[in-house]
């Protein structure tokens, strides 16, 4: 019998683990908004549209087939396969992000955001990684790092700002405009920058950035 409950509980942990992963999330998403000056209900709400529109990529021009090389059979050997060729932006991991830079822009100083984007800048474009069939992949602790640590030290009484909006810039510039040549021109594929919507590191780095650049 203690066999079963004990099976019972793994049953129940495994069905659970994920609710509250998402419980976890969702709070402390709203939690960084509030630092960054949004009431509640703003927060709540820009989350839920970020959400939504995880799921919307906006094509930047049109799609194109290109010839690409591609390795089959455990690497031995090698084909030429025709792929679609593109590039698109996700509306809630890049564009929603960017609006709210856009909001928070004018209310902080210019130059502890410009000193802070460019160090977050390079440490994205030297950390990101590109996977072929995963996109661009990037560790999200150096970015937060950076971003929090010039926030601090340039502008603490807007550090939370600072920080986010330096996260997603620097995240956007380093780690996906500056790899475009080598995805877009090299591979084939069709490449959205923030597809990983309200997970994707432009967003991520952003809200934790502000979370912890807020808790003084």
């Amino acid at each position: 019998m203690s066999s079963l409950y004990l099976l019972l509980f793994l049953v129940l942990l495994i069905i659970l683990f994920p609710l509250f992963f998402a419980l976890l999330f969702f709070y402390l998403t709203k939690l960084g908004f509030e630092i960054l000056g949004f009431s509640v209900g703003a927060g709540i709400l820009l989350l839920l549209l970020m959400l939504a529109a995880s799921f919307i990529n906006i094509p930047l021009g049109r799609k194109r087939a290109v010839r690409v090389r591609e390795p089959y059979f455990f690497g031995f050997f090698h084909r030429n396969v025709w792929k679609a060729q593109g590039l698109s932006i996700n509306l809630g991991g890049a564009v929603i992000p960017l609006l709210i830079v856009g909001y928070l822009l004018p209310s902080v100083p210019l130059e502890p955001v410009f000193v802070s984007t460019v160090a977050v800048t390079i440490v994205s474009f030297l950390g990101a990684r590109f996977i072929s069939g995963k996109g661009i992949l990037l560790p999200i602790l150096f970015p937060v790092v950076f971003a929090v640590f010039f926030a601090l030290l340039l502008a603490p009484e807007q550090a939370a700002s600072v920080a986010f909006i330096s996260g997603v810039l620097g995240v956007l510039i380093g780690a996906d405009f500056m790899n475009l040549p080598h995805v877009i021109l090299k591979k084939g594929g069709v490449m959205s920058i923030g597809g990983g919507g309200v997970f994707d590191g432009i967003f991520l780095v952003g809200i934790i950035s502000a979370l912890l650049a807020g808790i003084q």
